[in-house]
This record gives structure tokens, C-alpha cells and sequence, in this order.
């Protein structure tokens, strides 16, 4: 598949950020430390997951967002090139010590969080207006970037 020249370099409907995802995801290991926060690598790999079914229908999260970070935070999130903060909340039901999906075998993981990341870009023309816990009503285009932007914060939080 070609990447459409339309679709951002920072998202995961573009075909090279995807790949390029996948390929930082082969570099983790069981054994693989975070540079920062609580999580281990697991439940790092069980938190993305958790974050790509809430878009793809698999997962239902409720809102935890305010309306700074409906309207502020989400476009500096989503519309700048800042890094995304260290140690950030998240949502509870995506929160791997309070209501996410709880860890089991690091292949299983990994495996189960690439097919995510594969079904979430093949959701890009269906995703417009659906509602990220933190961020609001997204378009599909912000949706895109949020996807990648918030596996590269994770990736880089283990190293990778």
C-alpha cells in the first residue's frame, strides 16, 4: 500500500509512520525499562492497546477530559510539534493500575497491540467524531496523528 501524499508524516493512516511504529515496537523486550513513570513494559503494551480500541469499537472508556483539554490541549497535543509531557494522566478505564486491561504474556501483548495498530488505520474514513476520552470529538485526521503521537510518547518513554 502507498502512502497517500495527503495524510500526515505523523500519523498512523500514513503507511511509513505505521511501519515505522511497528518497527520501534520489534525493539522491545520483555525485560525493557521505562526512562520514566510507573509502567512496566507490559503494561505499557496493554495501554496502547486499550487506547486503540476505544476508536475501533472494541473498547468503551468514559469521559475524563475537561474543557481545557478539550479545546487547549488537544491542539497543542494534536496541532504543534510539542513533545508530549512526561508522567501526563490518563483516563481511569485506560489506566493499567485502575481500569485497563491487565498484562499477561509479553508476546501475547505485543502481538495483540500490532493487530490494533493495523485495525485502527484501517478505520481512518469511519472514525470522524468519535470521542477520545481526554481530548473530545476528534476528526479523523486528528485521530490519525493522536495515534501516533501517542505510541511515539510510549515508545520513547521505553527507549525505543
Amino acid at each position: 500500500m502507498a502512502t497517500n501524499p495527503t495524510v500526515p508524516r505523523d500519523s498512523l493512516f500514513n503507511d511509513e509512520a505505521r511501519r515505522s511504529i511497528q518497527r520501534r515496537l520489534d525493539t522491545l523486550t520483555s525485560s525493557s525499562k521505562g526512562l520514566w513513570g510507573k509502567m512496566t513494559v507490559n503494561q505499557m503494551l496493554c495501554h496502547l492497546s486499550d487506547a486503540y480500541r476505544v476508536p475501533t469499537g472494541e473498547r468503551a472508556c468514559g469521559p475524563s477530559g475537561t474543557f481545557v483539554h478539550h479545546t487547549v490541549l488537544r491542539w497543542l497535543a494534536l496541532h504543534t510539534p510539542m513533545t508530549w509531557p512526561k508522567g501526563a494522566k490518563t483516563a481511569p478505564d485506560l489506566d493499567q493500575a485502575i481500569g485497563g486491561t491487565q498484562p499477561t504474556d509479553f508476546d501475547q501483548d505485543l502481538a495483540e497491540l500490532r493487530r490494533l495498530v493495523e485495525k485502527f488505520a484501517s478505520v481512518a474514513g469511519e472514525i470522524d467524531g468519535v470521542k477520545q476520552p481526554i481530548f473530545g470529538a476528534l476528526t479523523s485526521s486528528e485521530w490519525g496523528r493522536w495515534g501516533y503521537r501517542h505510541a511515539d510518547h510510549h515508545l520513547r518513554q521505553f527507549g525505543a
